[in-house]
């Protein structure tokens, strides 16, 4: 099992279409992927499964807060988490509103982890142990989860639980705030949970490495926007490999190549506008939309454009991971 975690501290970066997109193209490409909702707005799960559906996952409490509900109530461990089959090769742990109620707890057990305490690890490695038991239920490869942009103890869990990060970037300031924050932040969780490990004596908890490598970011809408000066929008695309190795990195005196030079740049994506409510409304990926749903002339031209680009990111992903795409 690999998982790789898809973060950025600012918001509305596009992240869950990225995750839910590539799930898509993994899938389609025979690659076994299980899709996380780790965020409390369950916006990847609408994403995969309709409204009606999503509803039923909650009334029959087949979600992730379901997974660790006992650990809320104090009465055991872990339960399974239901994965929802999406295809043969795509399968979800829904997401939950009430996951926020998790966070204090989270909290309160970040803290007694450094005591050692059991107990506590149970409870800070409860996601890890969740995505691994489901990908092994499910034969999952990859696991893919999508995030919050807070850096609260929800998000901690989340990441700690993640071998690789990919960072979905925007070419403006509040973007490049979010990898100033995020950053310092990785660097610190890591510190702190490689030292709670060594007070873990017992070997009945398995818990995660806490390796939240970052493998690079994407730049998500890219061109220049009807709404933003092009020279604006292009000066703070030119400075995000230089953020990115300073804050994300830590080497504040390495290189700075060009943005298109860039290796940790792993794709730049259009915004395909146009695409995306139909593909919400067919609950289906903007690259297979067909005309049926609505994509028709010119946006048949967007749907190939939109396969190509998912389709080349997913193998520089699978290349980094050691993952043989067909």
């Amino acid at each position: 099992m690999i998982t790789l975690a898809f973060f950025n501290n600012k918001g509305e970066v596009g992240a869950t279409s990225l995750v839910s997109h590539l799930a898509w193209m993994f899938a389609d490409h025979g690659v076994p992927v299980l899709a996380v909702d780790l965020d409390p707005q369950a916006n990847l799960t609408s994403m995969l499964v309709t409204d009606d559906r999503v509803q039923e996952l909650w009334s029959q409490r087949k979600t992730l807060f379901e997974a660790v509900r006992p650990l809320m109530n104090g009465i055991g461990d872990i339960q399974p988490a239901h994965a929802e089959f999406i295809t043969s090769n795509l399968h979800l742990l829904a997401g939950d509103l009430s996951l926020s109620c998790f966070e204090d707890l989270l909290a309160e057990k970040w803290v007694e982890c450094l005591a050692g305490e059991v107990g506590a690890f149970r409870v800070v490695s409860a996601f890890y142990r969740i995505m691994a038991d489901a990908a092994q239920r499910v034969g999952a490869l990859l696991v893919l989860v999508d995030v919050g942009p807070s850096l609260g103890p929800l998000n901690r869990s989340a990441l700690l639980a993640s071998d690789r990060l990919v960072l979905p970037v925007a070419p403006d300031l509040f973007s490049l705030k979010g990898m100033e924050n995020l950053g310092p932040t990785l660097r610190h969780w890591r510190t702190g949970w490689n030292e709670r490990v060594e007070q873990l004596h017992d070997g009945s908890v398995v818990v995660p490495r806490g390796a939240m490598d970052p493998m690079g970011y994407v730049l998500v809408s890219f061109g220049a926007r009807d709404s933003r000066p092009t020279q604006n929008y292009n000066h703070r695309a030119s400075e995000i490999p230089g953020a990115y190795r300073r804050a994300v990195l830590g080497q504040p005196e390495a290189p700075i190549p060009s943005l298109e030079d860039d290796p940790f740049r792993l794709a730049a994506l259009k915004h395909y506008r146009s695409l995306m409510p139909l593909a919400v409304a067919a609950r289906k990926p903007m690259f297979f939309l067909k005309p049926a749903d609505g994509a028709r002339g010119a946006h048949l031209d967007a749907v190939r454009a939109c396969y190509h680009d998912f389709d080349q990111l997913a193998r520089q992903i699978g290349n980094k991971l050691g993952i043989s795409i067909s």
